[in-house]
């Protein structure tokens, strides 16, 4: 028997909690296999897992995945059913322990592929002690009119940047994760096209992002990452975890991120601002609503796993209520209902229990095996937006006729 391979996604509080939960697992069932993790960041983690075929030819037992891969993952034989398994033999309160919106994207073709691992909606993360004081609440109103508190549209969101920005403390308006990863800027693409009453998908159910509102969404997101009356300098070399970090060190005032840097800031050492965070709905335009994008990450088993009786019985151990809530406390998000309204993790993270309402708005991506090269082509796209001239029309009608060869 060699050793056990965990594929972890690269992020501290994973990395950690992963370890510990292996460390009282093996105790618990007097288990001495050695186990491998592997810390992979986004890019590499899809390569060694589902490019290279990772998870079919047995280099890895268990993979974190997340739900924008499952379907590709599934379709290429790459990650077992777990149908059989829960059936026989469920994880603790399977399923109503969980928000119906945590178990759907990996319920396909009537097969389970995984279990919520971590999870944190897009949510606006801000600087409740600065919103909250007398004299910025003053100069605000005296500046702009009208009385500070969480953008309630993309206007708002402008202005509370700029006053809010001051390079020479080191305080910056807002913050974006830039750096081209097939992800952040194709969320923050999303959010904005959303809020804007836009949708990914035409009537035939197709994707389709040649639309006005895509126009009003790349326009107003590429004026804003390009501000330096707004935002951090560094968003284009950020990922989502390195400016998560600028938030979390007291660099910004507001933030579009996942949940679960908002609760990050709470409890990792690194944090200026313990309980000094808040996070409250996106912007939206006039007339449209908010929105929220859940992706979340599960614990995969690899289909071509020479341990699979031992990677469930992992799995069971690592989504009890004790473990969720130790991702949590680590930094990561638990997925359980119990965690989300404990109220020892309300206390440290007070805006915790909100994670219910975000999930009430959250959208998801479209469900298509072609939506990883969709996602590649959007992120190409934002890239060329916010680093060059030809305008947005332009750049979302090329985009299209890209993604429509796909089809």
């Amino acid at each position: 028997m060699g050793n056990f391979k965990i594929a972890v996604r690269k992020f501290g509080p994973f990395e950690i909690t992963l370890q510990k939960l292996w460390d009282s697992f093996c105790i618990k069932n007097d288990v001495s296999i050695a186990v491998e993790m592997i810390p992979l960041e986004l890019h590499d983690l899809y390569e060694q897992t589902l490019t290279n075929e990772g998870l079919k030819n047995g280099d890895w037992d268990i993979a974190h995945l997340n739900t924008d891969w499952i379907f590709d993952a599934v379709h290429a034989n790459a990650v077992e059913d777990l149908s059989s398994l829960i059936a026989q033999n469920p994880p603790q309160d399977y399923p109503e322990g969980w928000h119906p919106s945590l178990l759907h994207l990996q319920q396909i073709n009537n097969g389970t592929y995984g279990l919520p691992f971590h999870d944190g909606p897009e949510c606006l993360i801000y600087r409740k002690d600065l919103f909250e004081d007398d004299l910025e609440k003053e100069n605000f109103k005296k500046q702009y009119g009208y009385e500070l508190q969480p953008p309630k549209n993309w206007k708002e969101f402008t202005q509370i940047a700029e006053f809010f920005n001051r390079p020479s403390a080191n305080l910056y308006g807002c913050v974006f994760a830039n750096y081209p990863d097939g992800h952040n800027m194709v969320f923050d693409f999303c959010l904005q096209l959303w809020t804007r009453g836009g949708s990914l998908l035409n009537e035939q159910n197709q994707i389709d992002i040649n639309q006005l509102a895509a126009v009003a969404a790349l326009d107003y997101y590429r004026a804003t990452v390009n501000n330096s009356k707004t935002t951090h300098p560094k968003s284009k070399k950020f990922g989502s975890v390195e400016a998560g970090m600028a938030f979390a060190k007291g660099e910004v005032a507001m933030a579009i991120n996942w949940f679960g840097f908002a609760s990050m800031c709470e409890v990792i050492e690194e944090s200026k601002i313990k309980g000094k965070v808040d996070i409250a709905e996106l912007p939206f335009d006039e007339n449209h609503t908010t929105a929220s994008l859940n992706v979340y990450w599960l614990y995969t088993i690899a289909s071509g796993s020479k341990n699979k009786k031992l990677a469930y019985d992992f799995l069971r151990f690592a989504t009890t209520p004790e473990s969720d809530k130790l991702l949590t406390n680590e930094g990561g998000i638990g997925c359980r209902k119990s965690t989300w309204n404990d109220s020892d993790i309300n206390q440290t993270i007070p805006y915790y229990h909100k994670l219910e309402s975000l999930h009430e708005n959250a959208l998801t991506i479209p469900q298509t095996p072609i939506w990883p090269k969709v996602a590649e082509l959007i992120d190409q796209m934002v890239l060329k937006a916010i680093n060059g001239t030809i305008p947005s029309e332009q750049l979302l009608e090329e985009t299209q006729i890209t993604i429509r060869k796909l089809f």
